[in-house]
């Protein structure tokens, strides 16, 4: 890509993560053209439709998710760095309404990028669980899978419940965390 079209892309991306901020993934395709500073032509050239937007904005999110991960791991205490990352998780998803919805529909194309993206996120994000299982902070009968998927609900129901979508993920994940820790020793 040349160097101009790959600052229009970013800023697009930039603009589309700004504007689902502020109104959801239905954000108008003008309203995110004019804040990455482009004509609508060009948000069309680099994506023809909505979806492949929704897809880049989501494919970054799940890269920066997944280099968290590896962070955390390698800086903190396995229940530490999975209970940062579940945050972190959560908190981007209720960051743009309809994101929940959007993430459903990565997890069976899997010819996608994104949902390349989603998987090594994952996968990263099951080797902080599987840590903390070993370490002995969460219990040996939850699985992984259950972990992520109640998570994503987690953000899921904060979005819908009005509110402040992040504080209701809050409450919700520590309870969540604290039915899948083990008992005290």
């Amino acid at each position: 890509m040349r160097t101009d079209a790959r600052r229009n892309y970013d800023r697009l991306v930039a603009g589309a993560a700004r504007a689902f901020a502020a109104h959801g993934t239905g954000a108008s395709l003008e309203d995110i053209a004019r804040r990455a500073g482009v004509g609508i032509g060009t948000l069309y050239r680099h994506f023809p439709a909505r979806e492949d937007l929704v897809d880049a904005v989501l494919r970054e999110h799940f890269d920066e998710l997944r280099a968290e991960a590896e962070t955390l791991s390698a800086a903190h205490p396995p229940m530490t760095a999975l209970t940062a990352w579940l945050r972190a998780f959560t908190a981007r998803l209720t960051r743009y309404r309809g994101v929940s919805d959007e993430l459903a529909g990565t997890l069976h194309e899997e010819g996608s990028e994104t949902y390349r993206s989603c998987h090594a996120m994952r996968d990263a994000a099951v080797e902080l669980i599987v840590a903390a299982q070993r370490a002995g902070d969460i219990r040996e009968d939850v699985a992984p899978g259950d972990v992520l998927a109640l998570a994503a609900a987690v953000a899921w129901v904060s979005e819908r419940t009005g509110g402040a979508p992040a504080e209701r993920a809050e409450t919700l994940l520590s309870m969540m965390i604290d039915g899948i820790r083990a008992q005290a020793r």
